[in-house]
Formats: C-alpha cells, structure tokens, sequence
C-alpha cells in the first residue's frame, strides 16, 4: 500500500469513459428533443456539481427543466443546501427526493404541471385539448432515473439497480398524471479530466469500479471523511485521525473488519473494496462531497 494512492494517484492521467450506448443515447436524445416538452435532470444530492452532466445543455436547448437532487436521505442536507441555493440562484426548479419514498412525486407533477400551464392555455384558447406532457428524464449512470419512473408510473415500468448501466434504450413510459416519461442510459462526458469529478462519481459508483484503481478511490473516500466527517470516520473504522502511512490506517481497518489472508496478512484490495462498498451500500451516509 503506497501513501501515493488517491488525489496523487490521479493526477497525471484522463480517463476516457465513453461506451458506446452513451454516443447512442446523445443522438438519439437529439433525434428526440423536439417531441420533449420538459427535462428532468437528475444529480445525486451527495455530490450536486460533481454529479451534473457537463454538455446538457447542448442537448436540451431551450426545453423547461426540473434539476432533481435524488438521494436526498444519504446527504449532508446543510452542504447540499448550499447547491440547491446555488441552482435556485441560476434559475432552476429544484426538487429533492427521497427515492425510497413517493413524498417528492406529488410535488413534482405539481411542477410539472405549472410549467406547462401556459402552453396548455394556448391549446385550449384554440379548441384543442390539453397534451399529454412529454418528460424526457436524463442524468449520470446510478443517479435514480429508473427508481424515479417507476414512483411516478406507480409500478415497476424499468429495471433498476445500483450499479451503473442498467438502463441501455430510450423508451417512452406512460403515468396516470397525464406525463409521459422518457427514460434514458446514464451518460458520462467523453474525458473525466478533473481529478476531484472523477474521484466524487467513483466515490458514489456512477463508475464502475474497474475504471479506476480501487485503492485511489478508496484513500479518496478516506480523505474526505477525515476533512469533513470525522466523527463517521471514527464510527465506522475506528481512525482517529489520517496520517501519511496509509499502509498503517489498511492494516488498521483491515483487523477491525477482518479483511485477512493466510498468515494474518491484510487484504488491502477488500480493504478498498469495503470502503467503496460502505457508501454502495448506504452505511455510510448523511455525506455531501462536492463543497461551494
């Protein structure tokens, strides 16, 4: 275990993350957007800049936007406060969610419905009927698109999962509040060419975990526990405070949780693996990473 692994680790390279479906989905999005009468856009609330899809604004032009904060219940809701101020401030319409719960749904067909109050108004002044709204949902890999459809579809209509990719098409979806979704793939940006982005995203696992060293993020994780959450720290591994020797904090924690191989020797691969996995799977929690 090397005390150069995370930030230092990252550094000097550019991740190239571009598959395939993603070039596919940006043209098929284009192909689409005239049909689309609002975007929802999905950030994950533990990282609210980190987590916004860079070009999206290329792809929707002028399209009426809800920038949904999804995760809301694994933030730190006093930093992300401050994102959701900073986006109010530019003139969106934010919404939070808690995805395990359907509190949001009501509150954003609302929106949806008042954004498109005018535009209803005209057909109606011309003898035609009000319009199904056309919503197209976008966001970055492992964000909660799919989780959000199937709440306001009130059934499960897509696959969901938390890990990056389930989704692969474009596909519409009908609700019963007169809104038709458009799921979509989560997309990524051509070159992850900020070391702090890309280390926030593998933090949250919008990347799959082969994309980066499993060391780096996992140090990553470390760092900005010890800067930010120390109390987290200490609960949950039991480290008082970082030092340099992260080959003495693996072995610590590598004991404390039993990451062993022949010889008593610590496995720091299951060591990076279980602190990745510890935000994964939400037992690490009330954390905001990206910081205005």
């Amino acid at each position: 275990m090397s005390n150069n692994s995370g930030e230092q680790g990252l550094h000097k390279s550019v991740i190239n993350w571009y598959p395939g479906h993603m070039a596919k989905t940006k043209r098929l999005i284009k192909e689409k957007i005239d049909l689309i009468d609002v975007v929802y856009e999905l950030v994950d609330s533990r990282i609210p800049y980190s987590s916004k899809i860079v070009d999206i604004d290329d792809l929707i032009s002028n399209k009426k936007r809800i920038l949904i904060m999804t995760k809301y219940d694994l933030c730190d809701k006093e930093e992300t406060q401050k994102w959701i101020e900073y986006y109010e401030n530019l003139g969106y319409k934010v919404i939070t969610a808690n995805l395990k719960s359907s509190d949001f749904v009501d509150k954003l067909i609302k929106l949806t419905h008042e954004l498109m109050e005018e535009s209803q108004r005209e057909r109606i002044n011309k003898g035609l009927k009000e319009k199904d709204i056309k919503v197209l949902v976008m966001g970055i890999p492992n964000v909660g698109k799919s989780t959000l459809i199937n709440k306001l579809a009130k059934r499960n209509a897509t696959t969901t999962g938390n890990t990056p990719g389930v989704t692969k098409t474009l596909s519409f979806i009908k609700t019963n509040s007169n809104i038709i979704l458009l799921d979509s793939p989560g997309m990524l940006w051509p070159k992850l060419d900020n070391q702090e982005v890309s280390l926030n995203l593998a933090s949250m696992s919008a990347i799959k975990s082969e994309i980066l060293p499993v060391d780096d993020v996992a140090v990553f994780i470390l760092k900005k526990l010890n800067t930010y959450y120390p109390k987290l720290l200490k609960e949950r591994y039991n480290i008082d405070e970082l030092t340099d020797d992260f080959s003495f904090i693996y072995d610590k924690i590598g004991k404390k949780i039993g990451a062993l191989i022949r010889g008593g020797e610590v496995d720091y691969d299951k060591v990076s693996l279980t602190i990745i996995n510890d935000i994964k799977n939400e037992y690490i929690k009330g954390i905001t990473f990206d910081r205005r």
